[in-house]
């Protein structure tokens, strides 16, 4: 981010750093699990996003100086491990939406090329070796472009993100708009509200990850002209904006796409939906808007994160192999970022990945909800903190269910790298008292021979 960042590049931001990738990755998986009522998983996950936003600009006006989220749990709670642990579930949060990210590129640079598979049989001339799919590769090499680029200290500046932020909002508004407009007058559009439920809790919590990205105005304040004030703005314009254009290319994704096409395509559904009245033109404009906003996404993201990291190990909450002492950009973070949202989103599916980045955001800002809560005497309401922790609750709870019943292998896959995360973040926070208890067994073992 730029020195002295101004309202609009802050909006620009913020905003961006929702629609940049998070629409055309994950709203394919939202409506192939409520149809046409997918809007209304937007509607709600907007409003979990709103109270959290809120909890989280509560707190940076209590501290004295402006502060970064992680922060927030160390002067409130002051436990150094839970920061730590809140620090790393973000990394990991940002791992999960870059890997969703270059899988989603993978998908649309696939469609886009009509190469799905390259057969190594007749490039080397053995006929055991067989073929492999492009989208995993494509996946990982994007990611691998990316890095080098960060490695080199390349990224867009504030008055440049401005233009590219317009032109994906620009054609997502025409897709938008010219959805409702041809569905309006080819039999009407659907809304699905006879199938209203617990489905539209259950894909908030699949969606939660697409309104990730306003938060990173809180992780740079001090690039940011008159922070609180300016953050504070941006943060509401940015997440109601982003909330009403979700709701909008939903409908019109749900409505043109069909149900069928989304659960065979859902990286793709954008595209699909737009052939009905813009034709092939319109499926290779969202198709190359696709590459181009999930491409600046994960550098987005990959910028930011890195640099969260190198934060994390300034303050002796990563390990302190991963600092940089001569580098002027923090390369081994970016190195390790980029082999783990490689890997991740090489043996993940969608739905796994997206889950797993939905439940990381929405477990951090649910609890940071419940934070804000506890300075419930400095807040000017209680009800919307209370309103974030019950509901992020309550979309966690849904979700795991849903996968649990109808995609068990997608549960398991997500139950066991939560577990690991979990685990690896323990052990980590907890190894000096780990370290004096295997020390005290060794000596009494010694003792005893």
């Amino acid at each position: 981010m730029s020195d002295n960042v101004g309202l609009p590049e802050a909006v620009s931001m913020a905003l961006g750093g929702m629609v940049g990738g998070g629409i055309f990755a994950v709203l394919g998986v939202v409506a192939g699990a409520t149809g046409t009522l997918a809007w209304a998983a937007f509607v709600v996950a907007g409003v979990l996003a709103l109270c959290a936003g809120y909890s989280l600009l509560r707190l940076n006006s209590l501290c004295d100086s402006p502060r970064t989220p992680v922060g927030y749990v160390q002067r409130f709670t002051g436990n150094t491990t839970l920061s730590g642990v809140v620090g790393w579930t973000f990394v990991f949060g940002y791992v999960g939406t870059m890997a969703m990210y270059a899988y989603a590129f993978g998908g649309y640079f696939t469609e886009l090329t009509g190469v799905s598979t390259v057969d190594l049989t007749g490039l080397v001339g053995v006929s055991t070796v067989g073929s492999f799919a492009l989208q995993p590769v494509i996946s990982v090499l994007v990611i691998a472009v990316f890095v080098g680029l960060n490695i080199f200290g390349a990224h867009a500046s504030g008055r440049a993100e401005d233009v590219l932020v317009g032109l994906k909002v620009a054609i997502l508004l025409v897709f938008g708009v010219g959805g409702v407009s041809y569905g309006a007058t080819h039999g009407g559009l659907e809304f699905g509200l006879g199938n209203v439920g617990v489905g539209p809790l259950v894909a908030a919590g699949i969606s939660f990850v697409a309104f990730e990205g306003w938060e990173l105005l809180l992780f740079d304040q001090e690039s940011i002209e008159d922070p609180r004030e300016t953050v504070r703005t941006a943060v509401y314009v940015s997440i109601v904006g982003a909330t009403g254009l979700y709701i909008l290319v939903a409908l019109v994704t749900t409505n043109l796409a069909g149900t069928q096409a989304i659960q065979q395509h859902a990286e793709t559904a954008l595209a699909i939906a737009a052939r009905p009245f813009l034709g092939q033109a319109g499926f290779v404009l969202i198709s190359v808007a696709a590459l181009f906003s999930t491409g600046s996404a994960i550098n987005a993201t990959l910028f930011s994160s890195a640099r969260l990291s190198k934060n994390l190990v300034i303050d002796d909450l990563l390990p302190s192999r991963l600092r940089d002492e001569e580098a002027d950009e923090p390369i081994r973070p970016l190195l390790t970022l980029g082999v783990l949202a490689a890997g991740f989103a090489l043996v993940g599916s969608l739905d796994a990945i997206s889950s797993f980045a939905s439940l990381a955001f929405i477990s951090i800002f649910g609890g940071l909800c419940f934070l804000a809560l506890q300075e419930r005497e400095n807040l000017l309401s209680t009800a919307i903190p209370t309103l974030g922790t019950v509901g992020a609750g309550a979309s966690v709870v849904a979700l795991l269910w849903h996968l649990f019943d109808a995609e068990r292998g997608t549960f398991w896959t997500v139950l066991v790298l939560a577990v690991v995360v979990i685990g690896v973040e323990l052990l980590y926070f907890e190894r000096e008292p780990l370290e004096r208890e295997v020390r005290s067994v060794e000596r009494r073992i010694e003792n005893e021979v």
